[in-house]
């Protein structure tokens, strides 16, 4: 029989937590030398609520993945609404804003890099609950000091690759306990006939990253708005079904922005569309070809397999099998 002791001190007590009429209190973790919620420094702004620190970690999360470019991820009730990578941080938080700006209202946004001037100016006009970041430069803080009373600031410190460690998720009567997805894929194979070409495999796994950090089921489009930097052009997440999170969430949001970017129709055929779990029918590569998709990334595994990857030869769409799932419940 196996037993476990867990040690968090110094607790914070939070205004309430998930809604109004629950209390709550934050916990820290004495051993964690990551860059972290537990370990930010907050330089400005209201004290932070329970939903911002559970909304900040996944924010944290999903730019771990992008810490070798300037990234900016925009994070809505834990979802990626936007995220893109850009030459400057700027010019990666004017597309990751871009990806969805309704959304964007009142987001947890998360960027690699220490933020400037020029990128700090971006959220003039714009409510954001909580800017996280390694640091800030002078004038950058200064100025979002003076935007608002409220934005919380919070400097994490250097961001680098997720480290390998155990993750704890509390259900009633127990605990459960898991590694820590910080896996990508186990492979990168193309079963269709069509291939995927060497220059979409970048933004297949820019695709599949944000896929990972999506809430199940997911299915999610992104674009390379210029050669080698790419953003979220659509997003479907939590749904019960994935045709739906496909249909109903995935594919609009992509023609929303296709319209409002000015973008031509036949951006649609050079996206890459990723599934964060296998196919259990061909439905979702029927209504990829019925939108324009001819590249899709997905683990692979089903019984149906040969059903999908027959769709796809039929439409002339390469899909490629990842061997990794990404659940995230």
């Amino acid at each position: 029989m196996q037993n476990l002791a867990l040690n968090f001190a110094n607790g914070t007590t939070l205004r309430y937590g998930e809604n109004s009429h629950q209390n709550a209190v934050f916990y820290k973790d004495p051993n964690c030398t990551e860059a972290s919620l537990a370990t930010a420094e907050q330089l400005h702004g209201k004290e932070l609520s329970y939903n911002n620190i559970v909304d900040a970690d996944a924010a944290l999360e999903m730019i771990r993945e992008f810490s070798d470019s300037n990234t900016v991820a925009i994070i809505k009730h834990l979802n990626p609404c936007g995220l893109a990578t850009g030459e400057a941080l700027s010019e990666a938080f004017n597309y990751a804003w871009e990806g969805d700006p309704v959304s964007a209202y009142g987001s947890v946004i998360a960027v690699s890099r220490k933020v400037d001037l020029k990128t700090a100016e971006l959220l003039k006009g714009r409510f954001v609950e909580i800017l996280l970041a390694p640091d800030f430069d002078a004038d950058a803080l200064e100025f979002l000091k003076n935007k608002s009373k409220d934005i919380r600031l919070l400097k994490v410190g250097e961001i680098k690759a997720p480290a390998v460690c155990k993750v704890y998720k509390h259900v009633i009567g127990g605990m459960l306990v898991q590694d820590r997805d910080i896996e990508c894929w186990e492979k990168f194979e193309c079963p269709t006939i069509a291939k995927f070409p060497k220059e979409k495999e970048a933004l297949a796994k820019f695709s599949w990253l944000v896929c990972k950090h999506t809430k199940s089921n997911a299915i999610v489009m992104c674009h390379e708005y210029k050669a080698g930097f790419f953003m979220i052009l659509g997003l479907g997440p939590g749904q019960p079904n994935r045709i739906d999170s496909n249909l109903r969430l995935c594919q609009p949001r992509v023609a929303d922005n296709v319209k409002r970017m000015n973008l031509p129709e036949s951006v649609w055929g050079n996206l890459v569309m990723a599934s964060d779990a296998f196919f259990p029918f061909a439905d979702n590569i029927d209504a990829s070809n019925s939108a324009g998709i001819k590249y899709i990334v997905q683990p692979g595994g089903s019984k149906k397999d040969n059903e999908v990857i027959e769709a796809c030869n039929k439409f002339g769409i390469a899909m490629a099998f990842t061997g990794t799932r990404h659940f995230r419940h």
